[in-house]
C-alpha cells in the first residue's frame, strides 16, 4: 500500500471546497470530494493539477447540486507514474456520484482519507 499524506487544515478538519485559497496550492495528485454527513458520500475523485482541477469543480453544477449541507475536500501529492493507478483505486473504493471514466489500469491501493 502506497501512503500518501491527506491534506486538512491546519485545526485538523477537512477543507471546504466551496472556500479554499487555492492560490498557494502547486501540488500535483489525486484529490477526493465529498458531502458532508455521517459518512458523507463521495462526490468525485481525480487527479491532476490540484489547483486547477478543483477550481472547475467548484463551480461544476454536477459537483455542487451536493454542496447542501457542504463540501469537503482533500488531495495528496502523488507522484505522475502512480496517479492513474491511484485514482482507479479510490474510484473503485468509493464509487462517485459524479464522474463516470477512470484510468483502465491496475489500482494502486492507499491509505484512505481519515482512515
Amino acid at each position: 500500500m502506497l501512503t500518501v499524506n491527506w491534506i486538512k487544515c491546519v485545526d485538523g478538519n477537512w477543507l471546504d471546497l466551496t472556500r479554499v485559497d487555492f492560490s498557494g496550492v502547486k501540488t500535483d495528485g489525486v484529490y477526493v470530494i465529498w458531502q458532508v454527513g455521517n459518512p458523507g458520500p463521495v462526490v468525485r475523485v481525480g487527479q491532476g493539477d490540484i489547483a486547477d482541477r478543483l477550481r472547475c469543480h467548484r463551480t461544476d453544477k454536477d459537483v455542487l447540486k451536493y454542496a447542501a449541507p457542504g463540501l469537503r475536500v482533500t488531495w495528496a501529492a502523488v507522484q505522475a507514474n502512480l496517479r492513474d493507478g491511484v485514482e482507479r483505486y479510490l474510484a473503485d473504493r468509493y464509487s462517485p456520484l459524479v464522474g463516470d471514466c477512470y484510468p483502465d489500469v491496475v489500482q494502486i491501493p492507499v491509505n484512505l482519507p481519515g482512515a
